[in-house]
């Protein structure tokens, strides 16, 4: 039998080369909010890692580690061989586990295999997609001898945002559960169940690992160092082909079931063979569920929560692109109460935050027009017509508390002392980039959502409301090309009043990339033109122009340094999405290939930063390293979404 080659595999060599190895991360979720992330050699190098991370809703809005790690030992003739690694004050790195790695891939789940003189241990890890669990299978593939294993697990129990410290208010109780123990450590968290598929020796020496050290928190500006309390360590023998399952949890389980458990969810997970089949795994973590059954897309991993903006600029690539309609639906049928809540002055009783802003409900019309496109129109009309209208009308009377239809037909929105764009960065309570006034984009979308809303009136022979959508268009249209294009081919970012915003940024590229668009052909290629020369990176488009005063592409730093370089140069991938969609609106097949060396930028990042995803943002200059969050919704739904529009002009 041939064996094929894994697509996300890494040899000794890479695995044993810490500077290779720690700045790459692994990312594993469940449909709850919950997640499992560190390091591919588990080391911890973010506050935000922890081997089972979960939301403790009586507590707050954030995620909870409570477990952050467990360490295993090979004991063989008395000598322990620690597989564990942590980095402590002074860049000490201890026990150096890393260095018995033989192997790592992570095509179906992560999987490390380790070797120890004649010991090779196999680790694979899986996270339930319906419970707070985390799964270790550990399989002893070869041993001449008698083997041992201990697990140490080092527990935090605090915010994500926070770290822990030594100290006595610190419960050090546990009890025996089956094959394992329970315990917790502050009152308010949930218990944290640890146990085993075999019968084991739970040693009760408990001790706080002092000065273990977080590097991306040093490099962020924020504090490092957190201690961590170990309550003990478990004791089992293990022989050669045998498998055990280690599972932690905020519930029981009964042992007898994890070896089935780890193989069920190990067989319900596809591998991530490819480019796209890493996508669409990515696309899946971001979904996200309650105990009320609604549906969510949260905005990425591992600080972001579902937001209204992204959600709705995400949703067609995440759900649409592959095939997922039915997901769209749910995620939609969720917004649609925050929507309309917002609409008739109600709170609102969704996780979806940012409803308010002014361009969410244009990037709701936007989303539905994209399921128009792949459901039908008749299906379209059938389930959203009603919302769009009602979206159309609450702009129109001006009923929105800050956008407002002016007598041009441009919407008007105040930006001033307050971000209301995706270009929401603040320092010292400002507005980094304060866009108000007509906002490109805004007006962009506001066009594109009349003509769709007046092409699906069309089909349904309501000629009142298209007559009246397309008089709203026309004078939209006219004052977009007056108020908006320059003398230089390209679209002010903001107008308002005599003060035009001359930055060259991506914004303008949405009056190209919608369906309907206020620009002639020409306009559009010059626009275009602009955009390829000035913005455009392997990564995405820059956020501004190297040519425009203010240019800041690295996003590096202390947290105001980054929040001043956040929109000010940093490429985007999802930004890239809607250029390409215009380019091959403009150019057709004669721009594919163009487009899949774009692709190529992407497919990289497959093996760097967090694997199998795209992170939030890159720096704006060569060598284009990735930043912010490791896994970000709109990038990856934008990619698989040019993916297919790829395909379809192929054929």
């Amino acid at each position: 039998m041939v064996k094929t080659m894994s697509y996300l595999r890494f040899e000794k060599s890479l695995m044993t080369n810490l500077e290779e190895v720690l700045p790459r991360e692994l990312l594993r979720t469940n449909r709850g909010g919950a997640y499992s992330c560190s390091t591919i050699v588990d080391c911890n190098t973010r506050k935000y890692h922890g081997l089972l991370v979960v939301p403790v809703p009586n507590l707050d809005d954030e995620n909870h580690v409570l477990l952050s790690s467990l360490d295993v030992t090979v004991v063989q003739h008395g000598a322990e061989f620690n597989l564990g690694l942590h980095k402590y004050q002074g860049n000490n790195f201890s026990p150096k586990g890393h260095k018995y790695i033989r192997e790592f891939n992570c095509d179906k789940v992560p999987t490390t295999i380790y070797r120890v003189g004649g010991v090779v241990l196999k680790k694979e890890v899986v996270f339930q997609h319906y419970e707070d669990r985390i799964l270790i299978r550990y399989t002893l593939e070869e041993a001449h001898s008698p083997t041992t294993l201990l697990f140490r697990p080092f527990l935090a129990f605090r915010s994500v945002r926070q770290f822990t410290h030594e100290n006595a208010t610190a419960s050090r109780e546990y009890h025996n559960v089956e094959g394992g123990i329970c315990t917790c450590m502050y009152a308010g968290y949930p218990d944290l169940y640890m146990q085993f598929s075999k019968d084991n020796e739970f040693v009760f020496q408990p001790d706080w690992y002092r000065n273990i050290e977080y590097p991306k928190e040093q490099e962020r500006g924020y504090a490092s160092n957190e201690d961590l309390y170990v309550p003990g360590y478990f004791k089992m023998d293990i022989s050669k082909g045998e498998s055990i399952v280690f599972a932690a949890s905020t519930s029981e389980i009964k042992t007898g079931t994890l070896q089935s458990l780890f193989k069920f969810e190990v067989d319900d997970r596809s591998p991530r063979d490819n480019f796209f089949h890493c996508l669409v795994n990515a696309a899946h973590q971001f979904h996200n569920r309650t105990k009320k059954d609604e549906r969510y897309i949260l905005a990425g991993y591992p600080w972001f929560k579902a937001r209204a903006r992204d959600t709705f600029i995400s949703l067609p690539g995440l759900t649409l692109s592959i095939e997922e309609e039915d997901y769209f639906e749910l995620v939609m049928q969720t917004a649609e109460r925050a929507l309309r809540e917002f609409m008739e002055g109600k709170p609102n009783t969704t996780k979806i935050a940012e409803i308010e802003q002014p361009d969410v409900m244009l990037w709701a019309v936007w989303a539905i027009q994209q399921y128009a496109k792949e459901c039908g129109k008749e299906r379209c009309i059938k389930r959203y017509k009603k919302l769009l209208l009602d979206i159309l009308k609450f702009i129109e009377k001006g009923k929105h508390p800050n956008l407002t239809l002016e007598a041009n037909g441009l919407l008007r929105t105040d930006g001033r002392d307050k971000a209301v764009t995706w270009m929401n960065s603040t320092a010292n309570g400002r507005p980094v980039i304060p866009r108000t006034g007509f906002i490109v984009e805004f007006n962009a979308l506001w066009y594109n959502a009349l003509r769709f809303t007046a092409s699906l009136a069309e089909s349904e022979k309501s000629q009142r409301d298209v007559r009246h959508l397309e008089q709203l268009a026309e004078k939209c249209k006219k004052s977009f090309v007056d108020t908006f294009l320059n003398e230089y081919g390209y679209l002010f970012d903001y107008v308002d009043g005599n003060m035009m915003d001359w930055s060259v940024r991506p914004n303008m590229i949405f009056a190209v990339a919608l369906d309907y668009s206020p620009l002639d052909q020409a306009q559009k290629k010059s626009v275009l033109d602009v955009c390829t020369r000035e913005l455009l990176t392997p990564k995405g488009l820059r956020s501004l122009s190297p040519k425009s005063g203010g240019y800041n592409p690295m996003y590096v730093g202390p947290q105001t340094q980054r929040d001043y370089a956040y929109h000010q140069g940093t490429a985007w991938p999802w930004l890239g999405g809607f250029y390409m969609e215009a380019c091959l609106k403009l150019y057709k097949r004669t721009r594919l290939s163009f487009i899949e060396r774009q692709m190529v930028g992407y497919e990289d990042e497959m093996v760097q930063h967090c694997l199998g995803t795209i992170p939030e943002l890159f720096d704006g200059n060569p060598p284009f390293h990735g930043r912010g969050a490791i896994s970000f919704a709109m990038n990856v739904a934008e990619i698989l979404r040019t993916l297919e529009l790829l395909e379809k002009y192929k054929y």
